[in-house]
């Protein structure tokens, strides 16, 4: 009967590693299975990545155009006629529109103009367009600008 006392792996199954350099007797003493001289047998050899035998790799032969600012800020952007169809009691934060599925999360909120609205809100988002702005005041609403964190 097998049982966890008596399990061992089939014949074959495991096999000792190769141990490199270690004399004559082993088979692998000496040059250590690299054979003699040449890229292959030295430290640190191997093709590194990108590299395509001397030819001019593609990272190097293609155009390089333009400028990625690490520092740029990514808003959720917000139309009016967005927050008209918004049915909520109170002041809408960017933490109630992330809430309510409008804005992602970890993102600040700017508000368009984009669309009419004709009730009175109360907004406090990190940034307002001076249209939009314009057309909340208009309706009766308030906008208070938050710092973006």
């Amino acid at each position: 009967m097998i049982n966890l006392g008596n399990l061992s792996p089939n014949k074959g199954a495991n096999r000792q590693r190769k141990r490199l350099g270690r004399g004559p007797g082993t088979g692998h003493g000496k040059t250590a299975g690299r054979g003699h001289k040449g890229f292959k047998s030295r430290s640190g050899s191997g093709v590194k990545p990108g590299f395509e035998g001397g030819q001019m790799p593609l990272q190097r032969r293609l155009p390089k155009r333009g400028f990625t600012n690490i520092n740029t800020v990514k808003f959720s952007i917000i139309s009016l006629s967005q927050l008209e169809k918004f049915d909520f009691d109170g002041e809408i934060t960017t933490a109630t529109l992330v809430e309510h599925g409008f804005a992602r999360s970890g993102r600040p909120v700017k508000i368009l103009a984009n669309g009419d609205i004709n009730k009175a809100i109360t907004v406090a988002v990190e940034k307002v367009s001076g249209g939009a702005k314009a057309k909340i005041e208009a309706a009766g609403g308030k906008v208070v600008v938050t710092e973006i964190k």
